[in-house]
């Protein structure tokens, strides 16, 4: 790979909010991690950094933000719960719909970062979920 194409690719890393980027290609394999402050080239099979990082769940619309079902007082998911992906961990109450907010991965339910019955907005950080680890 050449020296501008990395040092683009690089550039381009460094304006986005994605922590890692991995290209494989024939007789290439190029791992740029980026940690928010610079990007740097990672020797390719080097631990993948931000796997351990907590995730933030937005909201996929605007609406009240539910921990539990109105008709239930048990959390969907609560702080230190393992859940699965596509599982339910929350709700938006968008009059009298009431939307999912799905796991994005598996993992463990750290902590809510919207109140229970809070108005929130789309994309706003709902619940901070830290990802389960898989062995290589």
């Amino acid at each position: 790979m050449s020296p501008d194409l990395e040092t683009s690719l690089s550039s381009w890393l460094s304006a986005t909010d994605i922590g890692w980027l991995e290209l494989r290609g024939p007789g290439v394999h190029l791992c740029l991690r980026n940690d928010g402050g610079r990007v740097q080239s990672v020797p390719p099979g080097a631990a993948h950094p931000v796997a351990h990082e907590a995730v933030a769940v937005r909201a996929p619309s605007v609406g009240r933000f539910l921990h539990a079902h109105p008709l239930h007082d048990a959390p969907l998911a609560a702080p230190g719960q393992p859940v699965a992906r596509g599982q339910a961990i929350g709700l938006l109450q968008i009059g009298a719909l009431l939307l999912p907010v799905q796991a994005p991965c598996d993992g463990t339910v750290a902590t809510h970062l919207a109140a229970d019955g809070s108005t929130v907005g789309y994309g706003a950080a709902l619940v901070e979920l830290l990802p389960a680890t898989t062995p290589h």
